[in-house]
């Protein structure tokens, strides 16, 4: 290595976790100062702990109550159109008064139905 170029190297150099943790290592700092370690991490420990930066927690879990409150109401508006148009269907029967044949019947016939344009002339 060349000389007086490199910063000084320490070799016991002390690391503080804010939870409290210490252990030494090498390092160009005599002091490291951390907020986690792989004592208190959640991804070491296992726990669910959620760090909040400027309430973002709370602006997800809001959006989300509001995703999950309009999928509700929109599946609620989709049943009571499936009932809808249950209700609306209608069974037609051969040879029942209003069936879509006694129109056509009655268009063979010449009668009322058959009149449905303007007259023409011949």
């Amino acid at each position: 290595m060349k000389k007086d170029i490199h910063p000084k190297y320490y070799p016991n150099a002390k690391v503080i976790c804010a939870c409290g943790e210490t252990w030494t290592t090498g390092s160009t700092k005599p002091e490291i100062r951390t907020d986690m370690c792989s004592v208190c991490h959640p991804f070491f420990t296992g726990e669910q702990r959620i760090v909040d930066t400027a309430g973002q927690v709370e602006r997800f879990e809001r959006r989300l109550g509001q995703r999950r409150e309009f999928e509700s109401r929109m599946a609620a508006r989709e049943r009571k159109r499936a009932r809808r148009r249950v209700q609306q269907v209608v069974i037609e029967v051969p040879g029942e008064p209003g069936s879509a044949e006694e129109g056509e019947e009655a268009r063979a016939e010449g009668g009322p139905a058959a009149e449905t344009g303007p007259a023409t002339e011949a």
